[in-house]
């Protein structure tokens, strides 16, 4: 199968990655469902998939933790992939001496056997957008996975969201252990003070411009079909610092910003940490057409409102890349879907053209991709094609 300007990967090799000694795939540019039990493997599979983008991956946790436990402490993830930049070979990992000298471990990043300086170069090559069961709880769960959300979201479109919001967060570090420490200097606080207000402005209007973008994408959704599976969302950001770019310019609220850290010192030093700012907001999702927050619905409503955002997300992924659609990786993802909305998604995969990869423990659940998808079992580090 073709599709033209699709992200994929045609080859996918693992070597000492989590219970894979060694394992390849090769396969096409169209849906991949991986089945298997439960401790198999299948989990691991869309972890490594997942490190050919910037970040930890889909599982957030250190690359020190991601080598087989009997492999001799580093990993390789290699891929030959149809990128943004034509077809490429991407390859990301740990070299066994950093887990054996007990040195702290830096991911290596290859492009085309190149070494790279980090991995933020992989966002010029790959999209890759996931849901994980983990993420099931996004609408209950504390307002920091929502933002994380978000932040992924808006990093598919501004490469550059990453280095700023690392900005944000050093600098207020800074300002908090000087808060701790009992310095009153005013110099040394407004300094950082500064680098807060122009980052954390830079970071909240980024969410605002991405929220409206998505806003846009979930109403040509709804248009088209209206009675949709997967119900259209209404969302907003909740926050201060937003609220002040509703109503004044991004100048204006720098100022504001940092004349609110000014005044509330001693507060935040009672506190021990900085209790205003980006890192406070929150993203309130509305179920659509019963004009009720998320986190009131139903765990089903719930996953059909969270797969509905991901779709729109990957949609607006697509328009911007010319067509392009993002890879998906979808683990257990048919966990709460009934046959309808499973028919649903499937075919929403199919029309956007991307390449998902989706894992579950019953392949039958996936029976209305026979004949359009290709199956692979795993089974104690082993990959194999089904029938």
């Amino acid at each position: 199968m073709t599709i033209p300007n699709a992200l994929w990967v045609e080859r996918l090799t693992l070597t000492n990655f989590r219970s894979y000694a060694s394992a390849s795939v090769t396969t096409d540019a169209g849906p991949q469902v991986i089945v298997g039990a439960n401790g198999s493997g299948k989990t691991n599979l869309l972890e490594a998939l997942s490190l050919l983008s910037p970040g930890q991956g889909l599982r957030r946790v250190p690359f020190v933790d991601l080598p087989r436990a009997l492999g001799d402490g580093g990993f390789a993830v290699a891929a030959r992939a149809h990128t943004l930049a034509g077809s490429a070979d991407l390859g990301t990992g740990l070299a066994p001496v950093a887990k054996e000298r007990g040195e702290r471990a830096g991911r290596i990043v290859r492009i085309d056997g190149v070494a790279q300086s980090g991995s933020g170069v992989l966002a010029d090559y790959l999209e890759i957008v996931w849901v994980t069961p983990a993420m099931d709880g996004l609408f209950t769960g504390p307002a920091s996975e929502r933002r994380r959300f978000l932040d992924r979201l808006i990093l598919c479109f501004d490469h550059g969201y990453r280095m700023i919001a690392g900005r944000f967060e050093r600098a207020m570090t800074s300002r908090n252990r000087l808060l701790a420490d009992g310095v009153r200097d005013n110099a040394q606080l407004a300094g950082f003070e500064q680098v807060m207000a122009e980052t954390g402005i830079a970071v909240a209007a980024a969410r605002l411009e991405a929220v409206a973008a998505m806003r846009g994408i979930v109403e040509k959704r709804r248009a088209r079909d209206p009675n949709s599976a997967f119900p259209w969302s209404a969302f907003r950001l909740e926050g201060e610092i937003e609220d002040d770019l509703g109503r004044m310019s991004a100048v204006e609220a720098e100022d504001a910003y940092a004349r609110t850290l000014r005044e509330t010192r001693e507060r935040d030093r009672a506190a021990g940490r900085t209790l205003d700012g980006p890192h406070r907001s929150d993203l309130i999702v509305e179920h659509g057409p019963k004009a009720l927050e998320a986190r009131h619905s139903s765990t089903g409503e719930q996953k059909a409102l969270l797969l509905g955002l991901v779709l729109a997300h990957a949609e607006l992924l697509t328009e911007r890349q010319e067509g392009a659609a993002p890879i998906l990786l979808l683990d257990e993802i048919t966990a709460h879907l009934d046959v309808h909305r499973r028919g649903a998604l499937f075919e929403e995969i199919l029309r956007l053209g991307a390449q998902a990869w989706m894992t579950g423990t019953d392949a039958d659940a996936f029976s209305a991709l026979r004949q359009k998808a290709r199956f692979w079992g795993v089974n104690e580090g082993k990959i194999e094609a089904l029938g």
